[in-house]
């Protein structure tokens, strides 16, 4: 699948797993927070501090004055949610909505079909016509691109929706440039133009969806003017990609995780994602969606044996609100591990000064000294991909394979699993024949994955999921809803819409701070991993109209700024982003900037219509120079 090339993101991570900021042993703070000073400790010293710790919490104010603190996407079978889990549930600490990343998707995704699999890479040449819809598979999965190419090659047009000019956007037939948080106005004039021309699919409506009425109604004030004039771009190109879409089979949408990340997201989602079945677009080799497929292996966690406590739930992108304002109980022990939310999460400056209270015991559990990291009480050194074992699933392809480990580990580090298993024994809450490490979890899931996976697996066989490698969606796998229908307007989520399902919020754009800042992927990190690795000035991209408007130019250093902070960088001027939006790249690390602040210092943590996700690109700023701000 990947073609005997490696993403270059990763070709660096030599300088992760060796590099000066590898964290080789546990340590505790012996400075003030903030200082990155710690005082090298041996590892049972390190886990009776923490254990002592979260009993007196429990003690003081309860479990819930926990707060294990997760997110890591590219986590396996046992480097997330298994042990890990078990120790906060039993303990009875605090939950996690882990929202940052991909939870409106996911919900528009279940609550439409269920996360029924959807069309893999292999199948993305079969397609006449091609959406890539918020997502740039050059910077965020490379190896994608050469069968879009193919696809072009055989005759496919291609449609880029994406306020930037991407490396694909620049071969696109069509490339709308849509205002950040617009692409539900879009999808919906799409939708319009289906139902109101004949090219709804009526029989496979009737016979496979409910709600289609209800979206038609949703659908039916967005004609290709009033979308045009909320998304800023002409109502001809909308046209023009609605018709390309009516009129192709096979026709195939990737959604992507882009056009979530505002006020929105959700009904943006929703939109996208069921034009295939208002279009008839199912059925057929290369036609439908595709998102992540990772669900498609139908792999349950049997081996989580406690179930989930009563406690509060708090939203990871409120964690700056929970250190600072929660109080019944307050957050006395905060426990960071796959996650870096200094550099990722919304509202920077307001988590920095929950991080920097005294009567907060933080520990960070990580591979390197994070942003994040140099806040902590206790500093864990965990192990990277490639000196551990894990089951590792793919997002596009469905491919599942049993990583192990290729290299010695660095230092002291321990897995996941190892320092969870001893923390829980520490703590009493280990079942007598639980897996307590690394070695045992890897037999405990061998043994319970379905149908002959566990099997396959130890014996160096690629296994194949239920649905095989490359299903068609609705000739070899269905929805996996309740009625086994497509749900084109459950209820719950038109409740839980501040204005109901398929409803745009506008733009929170003022005159004081016009500018959207969007922070999308790089060519360079993987979310904030390798974030900390030397790389050129980062640099604020702007439109030369805009940079013209305020006697902006190449090479100034720019200050971006709103009511909640100021970011400094130098400035590039380039026609590739629309007007009237700025970016600056996703999961930058404080060194990365002049003033040590990034991005998500000026990301509000309001959450998104649906599933509560961050709203990153709702950012509003305005741009002036340093020299003369």
């Amino acid at each position: 699948m990947t073609g005997g090339f490696i993403c270059a993101k990763v070709r660096k991570f030599g300088e992760v797993v060796y590099g000066e900021d590898r964290l080789r042993y546990p340590a505790v703070r012996k400075g003030r927070k903030g200082d990155g000073k710690f005082k090298r400790v041996t590892w049972d010293e390190a886990l009776e501090l923490v254990a002592g710790k979260m009993r007196a919490a429990k003690a003081s104010h309860g479990g819930a004055s926990i707060l294990p603190y997760s997110y890591g996407g590219s986590n396996g079978l046992l480097t997330q949610d298994n042990i890990d889990a078990q120790l906060w549930r039993r303990f009875g600490t605090s939950r996690l909505a882990r929202t940052v990343c991909a939870a409106p998707t996911s919900a528009a995704n279940m609550a439409l079909y269920g996360k029924m699999p959807s069309v893999t890479y292999q199948d993305y040449p079969e397609a006449r016509l091609i959406i890539l819809w918020g997502v740039n598979p050059s910077a965020s999965g490379i190896h994608l691109v050469p069968y879009v190419r193919e696809a072009q090659a055989r005759g496919a047009k291609l449609v880029v929706v994406d306020p930037r000019s991407t490396p694909l956007a620049r071969a696109a037939d069509v490339h709308l440039a849509v205002k950040p948080g617009t692409d539900v106005a879009v999808a919906l004039a799409i939708h319009r133009f289906l139902f109101a021309n004949g090219f709804a699919d009526e029989t496979f409506l009737r016979d496979h969806t409910r709600g289609a009425d209800r979206l038609r109604e949703r659908a039916e004030p967005w004609t290709f003017a009033h979308a045009a004039e909320a998304a800023g771009i002409e109502a001809a190109a909308i046209e023009q990609v609605a018709r390309l879409y009516a009129e192709s089979s096979p026709a195939l949408v990737r959604c992507g995780w882009g056009l979530e990340r505002n006020r929105n997201g959700g009904n943006a989602a929703m939109a996208v994602l069921s034009l295939p079945a208002v279009g008839g677009k199912f059925g057929v080799r290369g036609g439908g969606y595709s998102m992540s497929n990772s669900a498609s292996w139908k792999i349950e966690r049997p081996w989580i044996a406690a179930d989930e406590p009563a406690t509060r739930l708090v939203n990871m992108n409120h964690l700056g609100r929970a250190l600072t304002d929660y109080n019944d109980p307050p957050v006395d022990v905060l426990f960071v591990y796959n996650c870096n939310p200094v550099a990722t999460v919304p509202d920077q400056h307001h988590i920095v000064r929950g991080l920097q209270r005294e009567d907060l015991f933080t520990v960070v559990f990580d591979q390197v000294m994070t942003d994040t990291a140099f806040y902590a009480d206790v500093v864990l050194p965990a192990t990277t991909f490639l000196e551990g074992y894990d089951f590792a699933k793919a997002y596009g392809p469905i491919h599942l394979s049993l990583a192990r480990p290729v290299i010695d580990v660095v230092g002291e580090a321990r897995s996941n699993a190892d320092v969870f298993g001893d923390l829980a024994a520490r703590l009493e809450v280990l079942g007598d024949s639980e897996p307590i490490g690394e070695l045992d979890l890897l037999v405990k899931v061998l043994d319970s994955l379905p149908g002959s996976v566990g099997a396959d697996l130890r014996s160096d066989v690629a296994p194949t999921a239920p649905c095989g490698p490359a299903p068609v969606q609705f000739v070899d796998v269905f929805p996996n809803t309740p009625d086994g229908k497509v749900n084109l307007f459950p209820a719950e989520y038109d409740t839980e819409a501040p204005l109901g399902l398929y409803a745009f919020q506008p733009d929170p754009a003022t005159a004081t701070y016009p500018l959207a800042l969007i922070s999308p992927t790089s060519e360079r990190t993987i979310n904030s991993t390798l974030g900390q690795l030397p790389r050129p000035d980062v640099k604020l991209v702007m439109h030369p109209g805009d940079a013209d408007a305020r006697g902006l130019a190449e090479g100034h250093v720019a200050r971006i700024f709103n009511d909640l902070g100021e970011v400094h960088c130098p400035l590039q001027v380039a026609p590739s982003i629309r007007p009237g939006t700025v970016s600056l790249p996703k999961g930058l690390w404080r060194r990365s900037t002049r003033n040590g602040v990034t991005g998500t210092a000026l990301v509000p943590a309001t959450l998104t219509d649906i599933a509560g996700g961050a709203c990153f690109n709702d950012a509003r700023v305005q741009v002036a120079s340093l020299a003369t701000a």
